[in-house]
């Protein structure tokens, strides 16, 4: 069996205002290759643009693949990682109900399926190379 290609993607949204415009970004790498995604919408939340960076990034591989994704997002990690189990037992509730951005949370679930992914949390303004370049190009996204 042939293993899965392996790719790393890094992600982020921004907004200016929350809500407001806002913008995402995506950067995958897959050996030498490199492929940039990006997109805004005028009247959304920070979180969302941040849910629509991984799950663009995802939707852009056209196979199966090892994914590792860096995010600064605390919500989009924790969110996979920590809370989805349980919003899916409630069939996408809250423990108080309603969940907020399900409709990005239930796309995104369906994309992962499709792959074998690990997160990874880096802190956002720190420094870190690629997370700083896929912020500059999220806040460039960000529509007039």
């Amino acid at each position: 069996m042939v293993d899965k290609p392996a790719v790393v993607a890094y992600t982020d949204g921004a907004c200016s205002g929350n809500p407001g415009p806002g913008g995402w970004a995506a950067i995958l790498k897959f050996g030498q290759h490199e492929r940039v995604l990006s997109g805004g919408e005028k009247d959304t939340t920070n979180n969302r643009m941040e849910l629509r960076a991984a799950l663009e990034a995802l939707r852009a591989l056209t196979q199966s693949c090892q994914v590792t994704v860096f995010t600064d997002s605390e919500y989009l990690k924790k969110g996979v990682t920590e809370w989805m189990p349980n919003w899916k037992r409630r069939n996408w509730r809250r423990k108080g109900g309603k969940l907020a951005n399900v409709d990005l949370w239930m796309k995104l679930d369906e994309e992962i399926a499709r792959h074998a992914v690990r997160w990874r949390w880096v802190r956002g303004h720190a420094g870190h190379p690629m997370n700083e370049r896929v912020d500059r190009m999220a806040r460039k996204a960000v529509p007039d």
